[in-house]
């Protein structure tokens, strides 16, 4: 059992828990959800003992070992990838060194001979004659080969170290695993994967993601933060939609009933303050009006943005139509020879491993790009707005988000442009910050302002979803699914391309693969698998997004 008891923490004057008690037991998954900078990965930090508390203590059952997904890709650069995963538990791998030291040694003292012994009753104890053919296992099943499980760390690609530091936190058999953002760089099989390997594990497992759909999949509680406090659900991650919505009314009659009394006490003191024989109850209601002390009221860290787009012409039947299309960057072919119609109402989701062509595809669309053969032809009525993967290019000046956001506008009164900002969550102070000193959720939600206010039908987003938290994603999923015109994305959210795409494409070295259907009837295809098979030259290849 983990328990937490009477936990606080501040930064400052900036409060980001008081008084947490919860105990995580064996065979529960809890998703920890919260708003962008609630202290999610602090309190991970809190449990697996690397950050200290104000007050409170954090109890392990004795002999229960904690593993932790690490954050840092270079730390096991001088190892390999077997030797690195097996470094997940530190105690085993100690132990497999020693001996391998020992029985390296031409000869051996009797005392030697002892600790040889020692050593490996130790070493089975803890499985490790099944170490490497676990951590292999580990690794295949998140999706990397064995002819890599050799090779060092400092040699392999960042999603790989990613993956190969998750097979670390999942191995040995950890009795308490807390996992910070584990889906990041996996493919659709892997995560599926490792789905089903939670699903199976019956140890405590704590888990922050923004991905929907895996905390649908495996939480079996959602611990939330907000309110300044950590409350824990029953249920994954819709239930806790569900309930939350209680709460949050609860808390908005709370603060609304405490500022109708406050009002009322207020009134009674300014008319009768000056009345002798009033004075008492006056002096009465003016401590209770202290005691009130409306500034302290919980409330909530989680903001919802408004995402509406709306289109101010109404598309044709022909979107889009691309004739003969060919392009490549230096020797890598990302699409050749290609023809493609688009419709009205068409809403595309791009897949696949092959990043640089989907955002090369899409700067094509935008006319940021030129094809190397081929022609592209855009309907007569659309107009189009883009969303691109690199967007440091509209942040370069030091104009206020307010201005910024006035250059995009046919409505130029400030008043207008602040409203629709605060909408976007930017309060009045924020929306006089600089725009070169925005963090990466404030850029994408500037360019999303931006989006909304062109009045375009034709939307093209690349990976919008990225900096965003839950309650953001959550926001500009729904903006999308109501959105009456087209659309071409990409994004690394399962739910957001399954809710949103009516057609997927996917980019393969031997041409594109192009259905109508949602992410999920592609998933479950046979047709479509068998169709990737012949495309990837035979070989089974995961379907990344």
């Amino acid at each position: 059992m983990l328990n937490v008891s009477d936990v606080s923490l501040s930064f400052g004057k900036r409060l980001l828990f008081k008084d947490v008690n919860i105990k995580f037991l064996p065979g529960n998954c809890y998703g920890l959800i919260g708003a962008n900078g609630s202290g999610k990965s602090t309190f991970l930090k809190i449990l697996s003992g690397e950050q200290e508390i104000d007050s409170g203590t954090v109890a392990i059952s004795s002999g229960m070992r904690v593993a932790v997904l690490m954050q840092n890709r270079s730390a096991f650069d001088e190892y390999s990838v077997l030797h690195a995963v097996i470094k997940g538990f530190p105690m085993l791998y100690e132990i497999m060194q020693e001996r391998e030291l020992l029985y390296s040694k031409p000869s051996m003292t009797d005392d030697e001979g002892i600790r040889v012994a020692e050593l490996e009753s130790e070493f089975a104890g803890m499985g490790g004659y099944e170490s490497e053919s676990e951590a292999a296992t580990l690794l295949s099943g998140l999706g990397i080969s064995d002819d890599i499980h050799q090779k060092q760390m400092s040699e392999l690609d960042d999603d790989v170290k990613v993956r190969v530091l998750v097979a670390q936190a999942l191995f040995g058999n950890p009795d308490i695993l807390l996992l910070d953002e584990p889906t990041n760089h996996l493919d659709i099989e892997s995560i599926r994967w490792l789905e089903d390997f939670l699903l199976r594990l019956n140890n405590i497992v704590i888990v922050v993601s923004h991905d929907r759909h895996f905390l649908n999949k495996v939480c079996t509680h959602i611990a939330d933060i907000d309110f300044g406090k950590i409350s824990v659900y029953y249920g994954n991650y819709s239930f806790w939609q569900q309930a939350s919505q209680l709460v949050v009314t609860q808390q908005r009659d709370r603060q609304k009933r405490a500022e109708a009394r406050a009002a009322e006490l207020r009134l009674f003191i300014q008319r009768f303050s000056a009345n002798a024989s009033k004075s008492k109850q006056a002096t009465s209601r003016m401590r209770e009006l202290n005691k009130l002390d409306l500034e302290s009221l919980p409330r909530s860290s989680r903001r919802f943005p408004y995402c509406s787009f709306n289109s101010e012409r109404k598309l044709g039947k022909v979107i889009l139509e691309l004739e003969n299309c060919s392009k490549s960057f230096d020797s890598q072919i990302l699409f050749t020879s290609w023809d493609l119609s688009v419709q009205k109402g068409d809403k595309i989701g791009f897949v696949g491993p092959d990043n640089l062509a989907k955002t090369a595809f899409m700067d094509i669309i935008a006319g940021e790009l030129e094809l190397d053969e081929g022609r592209i032809t855009w309907g007569a009525t659309v107009t189009s707005d883009y969303f691109p993967k690199n967007n440091s290019r509209f942040f370069n000046s030091d104009l206020s988000i307010t201005d910024w956001l006035r250059q995009y506008s046919t409505e130029q009164d400030v008043a207008y442009i602040r409203g629709f900002l605060g909408r976007m969550l930017f309060t009045q102070d924020e929306s006089l910050k600089r725009v070169n000193v925005l963090s990466g959720g404030e850029k994408v939600r500037c360019l999303l302002s931006k989006m909304m206010l062109s009045g375009a039908n034709v939307l093209i987003l690349d990976n919008p979803t990225s900096h965003l938290d839950l309650e953001s994603i959550t926001s500009l999923n729904n903006g999308l699914i109501d959105f009456d015109g087209s659309i071409f994305f990409a994004s690394h959210d399962l739910q957001f391309i399954n809710t949103i795409a009516n057609r997927i494409i996917e980019f393969t070295p031997a041409g594109v693969i192009d259905r109508r259907m949602s992410l999920e009837e592609y998933l479950q295809s046979k047709d479509v698998a068998r169709f990737r098979d012949e495309m990837y030259g035979g070989r089974h290849e995961r379907l990344r997004i």
